[in-house]
């Protein structure tokens, strides 16, 4: 039987789950609602990143990525820093939908799925 990990947990979710040889990130959103999404999306990377860096998990292991934007008017802009963030020769699988963010101002959310 594997064991299921679950970290910064509360009521309602955990921000990452480690199960079955896999590290689950939460979506991430951005503490500053109403920034550029340049900066909201340089934010939320790292919000990514300081959960797998705290399990030793480095970007080069992401193998699948949801991405939800406020509007497809940010995907540009929202690329130009993903496309600088993802280490080269290990893109993960990706998603990229348009939804309505739970608060106002927020344009982008990032769920990962990392191999361990």
């Amino acid at each position: 039987m594997n064991t299921i990990q679950r970290f910064n947990t509360n009521a309602r979710m955990s921000q990452l789950v480690l199960a079955n040889g896999f590290a689950f990130v939460a979506g991430q959103v951005a503490d500053h609602a109403g920034a550029s999404i340049a900066q909201q999306a340089s934010e939320v990377l790292a919000k990514v990143d300081a959960q797998l860096q705290a399990q030793g998990i480095g970007r080069e292991r992401i193998v699948s990525a949801n991405v939800w934007l406020s509007s497809p008017d940010h995907f540009a802009a929202f690329n130009t820093v993903w496309d600088a963030w993802v280490p080269a020769g290990h893109a993960p699988t990706r998603a990229c939908v348009q939804a309505l963010l739970m608060a106002p101002g927020l344009d982008v959310e990032v769920a990962v799925i990392a191999a361990l």
